[in-house]
């Protein structure tokens, strides 16, 4: 029999379950509803919130740091997507993507927020053990001490090619966007690489929550008188949340009388209605009216001049919406759900016309960033047909001396210039005029007659506008 004394087992730790953390797991919970569903966090974020506040979960911090981390994470995901695949032994695309999710929510806490870098990584390996499992928490945290050995600018000089060996690729890895949409902003933009950059930024910002008062049922004056509100730059009926805050919670937004709406949308809409007419002025249409924010605001300018809008949506849905933003209209309008290619009216029955039309949504990166990621090239071409079927039946709908205005929230030269290029020439009868002398006060609006207005520059989406006159 030994002599040596029996080794006795240490007891094993008892399993500890992961601390459940509202705040992550409801912003996990939206990034996986944007990759796996195409939704939109703006559409997503806010009943989730909604419910955690219902739930008693959640106070106004918890709900401020969770849009900040979804909306985080989205706008600067191609970023964390280098700095991860470099910390990984594997390609991407073989990351199962609910763990790539997790990983970026834990790079963006480290790499763009002021979370102390224990706090961070623990705080997502734990969310990790939530939603993932003990098994893959294990690598989400060998993953994130890597992450945690440099701060972002480190990161970027080792994941991004050098500018001078290749430009549209450093800019596009240094800011997050893809590298088709580098290039083609860049050519919408002009000029070097401050002008693009400068963009490229902006479309990183958090946007301010943007009012209008809707004329003749609100007025800025009463706007003004929630807490950090401001006067908009530019649309004399605009007021801006330089906080944010919830708008829905406004008096004047919950009864329709004012509405959230972007600065460019207004000026769009302004310039539009302010447009010189030849002759008459009773009655408008918006070919592309949904969901209703800039319907809302050319009836309410047209109720000033007892003119009619007739508001014409091609989806049913989408024409409800418009229904609703323009209740309680003063003066008279009318919503219908018709084809705009194919419309239900007679040629030359409106002194004015626009049509917004669907488009890539590149000048909504700000409000949308998971857009940037979705879109594609070839998306380009899929519009193509629709929005030059658009103009055309708005140009024939337009009486000899009215006007209509071509709108897209994207500043992509193909869904722009090319469009309108292609239709004057065959309207012989069609002339440009000039757009910049509607937009009052907004400068840096180019050599025109057209309008393109940037984030970088205005504040704004970048949307773009067109005023053509039929003269025959």
């Amino acid at each position: 029999m030994s002599d040596q004394p029996r080794r006795t087992r240490k007891p094993a730790k008892p399993y500890r379950r992961p601390k459940k953390d509202p705040v992550r797991i409801l912003a996990f919970e939206a990034l996986r509803a944007v990759d796996e569903r195409d939704a939109y966090a703006n559409l997503v974020l806010p009943p989730l919130l909604r419910k955690a506040r219902e739930n008693g979960d959640f106070e106004a911090r918890d709900a401020a740091l969770a849009t900040e981390l979804v909306y985080g994470t989205l706008r600067r995901q191609g970023t964390y997507d280098a700095v991860v695949a470099a910390c990984v032994d594997r390609p991407l695309r073989e990351v199962d993507p609910p763990v790539l999710d997790v990983l970026s929510l834990g790079a963006h806490q480290l790499l763009g927020t002021r979370i102390p870098t224990h706090a961070a990584v623990s705080a997502t390996v734990e969310l990790a053990r939530v939603v993932l499992g003990d098994g893959r928490a294990k690598f989400v945290n060998a993953v994130l001490r890597k992450i945690a050995q440099d701060d972002l600018a480190g990161w970027l000089e080792r994941v991004a090619p050098p500018y001078d060996q290749d430009p549209e690729d450093h800019l596009a890895v240094v800011h997050s966007h893809p590298r088709w949409v580098v290039s083609a902003l860049w050519d919408s933009l002009g000029g070097g690489r401050a002008g693009i950059e400068e963009l490229l930024r902006a479309d990183n910002d958090r946007p301010e929550v943007t009012l209008v008062a809707r004329p003749g049922r609100a007025t800025p004056a009463e706007l003004l008188d929630e807490e950090a509100a401001e006067p908009g730059r530019w649309s004399p009926y605009a007021v801006r949340l330089t906080e944010g805050g919830e708008p829905g919670a406004i008096t004047a937004v919950a009864e329709g009388r004012a509405g959230v709406q972007d600065e460019g949308s207004q000026l769009v809409a302004l310039a539009v209605a302010n447009a010189p007419v030849e002759g008459r002025d009773r009655i408008w249409l918006d070919g592309c009216a949904g969901p209703g924010g800039k319907a809302a605001l050319l009836g309410a300018l047209a109720a000033e001049r007892g003119a009619l809008l007739l508001a014409s949506e091609k989806q049913p849905h989408r024409a409800g919406l418009v229904a609703k933003a323009l209740h309680g209209n003063p003066g008279p309008y009318q919503v219908i759900a018709a084809d705009g290619t194919r419309p239900p009216w007679r040629p030359g029955s409106f002194d004015r016309v626009l049509v917004d039309v669907p488009c890539t949504g590149l000048g909504a990166l700000r409000r949308r960033p998971e857009a940037r990621w979705r879109r594609r090239p070839e998306d380009l071409d899929g519009f193509a047909p629709l929005q030059r079927g658009l103009l055309r039946t708005a140009l024939e709908s337009v009486r000899p001396g009215g006007v209509v205005g071509y709108a897209t929230c994207s500043p992509h030269l193909a869904e722009t210039r090319a469009v309108v290029a292609d239709l004057l020439k065959q309207f012989p009868d069609a002339d440009l005029i000039d757009a910049r002398p509607l937009l009052p006060g907004v400068p840096d609006l180019g050599e025109g007659p057209d309008v393109q207005l940037w984030p970088h520059l205005h504040g704004t989406d970048a949307m773009y506008l067109a005023l053509i006159r039929r003269t025959g």
